[in-house]
């Protein structure tokens, strides 16, 4: 049994440039998938980027923030997922509350890219360097939100 460990204490920051207030950890990662955990500070982000080759589901496990995928923005909260379509500019923030977010990034072809930079550092498979596949256009968009703000509890979160 191999025990994974993840949360305060295991995160590092990171992201792409431009990002702040944001640290996470690898959970998983094999050639099929990468799975991520992200913490948001308050006022933090995770900067619009595109994955030209993979979709990522960005998964709210605790708080809320706002996510964008293209050029809509919405907010989310605990218990809401995003899909981030391959090719589409994507990204998170926060406010005045804190998010976790679990990133599940479904491997298309070729070694896994980044997942909100957190990944770089670490190989996959059998390490060879395949160029990854040209982009594809993508659509993508958020599904309707049917939650009202006072449905959200800004005291939920955790420590940084």
């Amino acid at each position: 049994m191999d025990i994974k460990r993840f949360g305060p204490g295991h995160r590092r920051a990171d992201g792409p440039p431009g990002t702040q207030g944001v640290a996470g950890v690898v959970i998983y990662r094999d050639e099929r998938a990468l799975v991520s955990e992200l913490a948001f500070q308050r006022y933090a982000i995770v900067t619009p980027h595109a994955n030209q080759s993979n979709t990522a589901l960005f998964i709210v496990v605790s708080g809320g923030g706002y996510v964008q995928v293209g050029d809509e923005r919405a907010r989310v909260n605990h218990g809401e997922a995003v899909v981030w379509p391959p090719g589409l500019v994507h990204g998170a923030y926060t406010d005045g509350t804190e998010m976790r977010a679990l990133v599940v990034e479904l491997i298309s072809d070729g070694p896994p890219t980044e997942i909100s930079g957190v990944a770089a550092d670490a190989e996959i498979g059998d390490g060879s360097a395949r160029p990854p596949p040209p982009p594809t256009p993508a659509e993508g968009t958020l599904e309707e939100r049917n939650v009202s703000r006072q449905d959200y509890d800004s005291n939920e979160g955790e420590p940084w």
